[in-house]
């Protein structure tokens, strides 16, 4: 490969990663400042009913959409990088066909499952009607998540970014006007609003590139086993993450108590959510590219190393600075009853390194349809990680969950690495071992600055591995990319 054209590579790689996760960033922003406003205006009982009805519908369409929306992907990029547009829109046909197929599904399951949702949810109150009311969250959630497949398969990734950030934005204005004035009862209202936004504008921009045509739908609907095959172990993996995390929030509440849990959660969110704004692209540019190529060993290794490359790179200042800002940062975006769950956020954002290197070659088990393998691989992760959580509590407490946290990951990265290099070939190049040699060190030397006591140390130290990480991470993305050359080329442009 010519060096203009590994440029090129790598440019694309990090140009979405930063569209992707500065979106993510943004929908992480405005979702603040909704949580404010509606925390406000409905108050902690308010906010709890939201919270319910909100886990229980998104339950309800995990369970019944049988994972299309993620697993449409694989195939429909594996054509679309044909160029046959006859086969395109004969598999999209078929993608359209089984999401209807799973939003009547789930529409009629919640509609008839409402009294046992309303009792396995409250103690208190008959919310049947409630759940009734928002069966037609199911069903838009089931479509809105096939036309969104449709449109990552078919790599239209500015499309993709401009719904999510509309998406937002109409979840503050619909939400906070309607709190506003009638209180706690527009939270089904709220509900249904919103899932109808997002639908609406996922529908339009997928119809413009594809328009609907449903016209044969049911002689088709054989041809989307494989896909469900697919879809069903990754629903399958969703729910013993779900259940994984189930477990340690509840022995950790029987434990220590419900407080303790909220302590987790807070720095469960702050290092995990927050800094996985990064690998938001890899689902949505990523993943559907090593689809394309994954009967190419040599092409599949080379874009998993760039992904990994790029992705250490990008996410290694941020972690250094979060490391060592958290100490500030959890008062602003929580209170200082939250200070006790710094040390193991601290801790636990380490594991981030590992889950950059992890992602990248855990999606080539799905590229290549192994949902078995992909199934277990993740079930052990979650076994693993249920297992050191409650060692790491018994024998260091609070901080001993944020050394679990970390040492699972270091787990799954070997555990998911050894598979793909028996499985599939698969081996790390030279320059992932060489930025991951450079970029770790600087990250548990940020740890090791946090048992700083003297002030004014601190900041100097802290300041002095932040701008190492990040000026590293700039000189080499500059030297491996031609993104800076554009930018100073418009600029000229712009002011010539």
């Amino acid at each position: 490969m010519g060096d203009t054209e590994s440029k090129a590579s790598y440019s694309h790689v990090l140009k979405y990663t930063g569209i992707f996760g500065s979106v993510q960033g943004l929908n992480i922003v405005i979702g603040l400042v909704r949580n404010k406003l509606v925390a406000l205006l409905l108050g902690p009982a308010g906010m709890g009913l939201v919270s319910l009805l909100n886990s229980t519908i998104t339950f309800m369409s995990q369970a019944t959409s049988l994972g299309i929306s993620f697993s449409a992907v694989k195939h429909i990029s594996e054509i679309f990088d044909s160029g046959d547009e006859e086969r395109i829109a004969h598999y999209i046909k078929v993608v359209r066909t089984w999401c209807l197929i799973t939003a009547l599904l789930g529409m009629l399951l919640c509609a008839m499952l409402g009294p046992v949702l309303s009792n396995y949810s409250f103690a208190w109150g008959d919310h049947t009607l409630e759940f009734i009311l928002l069966a037609p969250v199911v069903g838009m959630l089931a479509i809105t998540g096939g036309e969104t497949a449709i449109l990552k398969g078919a790599r239209k990734l500015r499309a993709l970014a401009s719904i999510q950030v509309c998406s937002v934005f109409a979840a503050l204005f619909i939400s906070v006007p309607i709190y506003f004035f009638f209180g706690t009862k527009g939270i089904v209202p709220v509900l249904l609003l919103v899932a109808l936004a997002d639908m609406a504008f996922t529908v339009m921009r997928s119809y413009h590139y594809y328009p609907l045509n449903l016209k044969g739908c049911r002689s088709s609907i054989g041809e989307g086993t494989p896909m469900v095959r697919l879809g069903v172990a990754f629903v399958l993996t969703g729910i013993m993450g779900s259940g994984a995390e189930m477990v340690i929030r509840s022995f950790l509440n029987v434990t220590a108590g419900l407080d303790f849990v909220g302590l987790y959660n807070a720095g469960y969110v702050l290092t995990v959510t927050y800094a996985g704004m990064v690998f938001t692209a890899m689902e949505t540019d990523y993943f559907p590219r090593v689809s394309s190529v994954n009967g190419d060993i040599a092409a599949t290794n080379l874009m998993v190393n760039r992904q990994i490359e790029v992705s250490l790179l990008i996410i290694s200042p941020m972690l250094t600075f979060l490391v060592l800002a958290l100490p500030v940062l959890m008062p602003l975006l929580y209170s200082h009853s939250f200070a006790p769950v710094v040390a193991m956020a601290q801790v636990a954002a380490l594991s981030m390194y590992f889950k950059a290197m992890t992602l990248p070659i855990a999606y080539v088990t799905l590229a290549r349809g192994d949902s078995v393998a992909y199934f277990l691989l993740e079930t052990a992760y979650d076994a693993l990680l249920v297992g050191l959580v409650i060692v790491g509590y018994n024998r260091w407490g609070l901080l001993g969950t944020g050394f679990a946290l970390t040492a699972s990951y270091v787990l799954d990265l070997c555990m998911v690495y050894v598979y793909a290099h028996l499985r599939y070939r698969y081996s790390a190049s030279r320059q992932v071992c060489q930025y991951a040699l450079l970029q770790l060190p600087l990250g548990f030397m940020a740890y090791a600055v946090t048992f700083v006591e003297c002030r004014w140390l601190y900041i100097i130290l802290g300041a002095a591995v932040i701008a190492t990480s990040a000026a590293a991470s700039v000189y080499i993305l500059h030297r491996k990319t031609s993104l800076w050359n554009k930018l100073i080329q418009k600029y000229l442009h712009r002011h010539g």
